[in-house]
């Protein structure tokens, strides 16, 4: 009996240790808590320079840019404001770090 107080213990005093290291994601969590698109351009947050990307800030990339989620408004891509992209909240990451 006493053995299964001591484990009992060990693993109370453990897990309130862990506590601290299990919260730093949430704390780390840059949602602003709106909704839509957050705005933000991968141009603006990868300009030119070592650091971009292979394929950002070309032509092609500006022909994708103009199809997706949100952007225009055609049959094949509706303007809708609450469309989010991977793409916008990829960016929106990134320019926050």
């Amino acid at each position: 009996m006493e053995m299964k107080k001591i484990v009992f213990l060990a693993v109370a005093v453990l897990s309130l240790a862990a506590l601290p290291f299990l919260a730093r994601p949430v704390a780390a969590d840059t949602n602003t808590g709106t909704s839509g698109q957050p705005n933000q351009s991968c141009q603006a947050v990868f300009p030119t320079g070592p650091l971009t990307p292979a394929g950002f800030n070309t032509g092609g990339f500006a022909v994708a840019d103009s199809h997706y989620a949100g952007n225009g408004q055609t049959t094949q891509t509706p303007a809708n404001s609450a469309a989010v992209s991977q793409y916008d909240v990829a960016c929106f990451q990134a320019g926050q770090h």
